[in-house]
């Protein structure tokens, strides 16, 4: 899980599914998160609007260890990784569309800049 400069790469072993070609949005939730169910809408709609990138979702109950070791505090808590799965940006809360898209911009051009 920790890449070759001490920073955090998520992958399938991770997320239980594999990553986005361009980028991955992962989103911690819980069962009873009302902000999840939002931020679910928004993570999927813009994954469809951006080919190569998908939206996972965690249930954070169940991937306590993951949680523990990312320092999830509160859900939604999102994650937008680039092609090589490691965190460019992180937001607790409900994110904005606009921001989520901004977010993914800046995963994208980090990994076509070779970041």
């Amino acid at each position: 899980m920790r890449g070759r400069h001490g920073e955090t790469r998520l992958g399938a072993a991770e997320l239980g599914t594999e990553l986005g070609e361009r980028a991955t949005l992962v989103q911690f939730s819980t069962a009873f998160c009302q902000p999840c169910r939002a931020t679910r809408r928004t993570l999927a709609e813009v994954a469809a609007m951006v080919d190569g990138v998908v939206h996972v979702e965690i249930d954070a109950e169940d991937r306590l260890a993951l949680v523990r070791e990312l320092g999830i505090v509160t859900t939604p808590t999102v994650l937008v990784l680039d092609a090589a799965g490691r965190t460019v940006r992180r937001a607790a809360g409900a994110p904005r569309k606009a921001d989520v898209i901004a977010a993914l911009g800046a995963a994208i051009s980090d990994t076509a800049r070779g970041g």
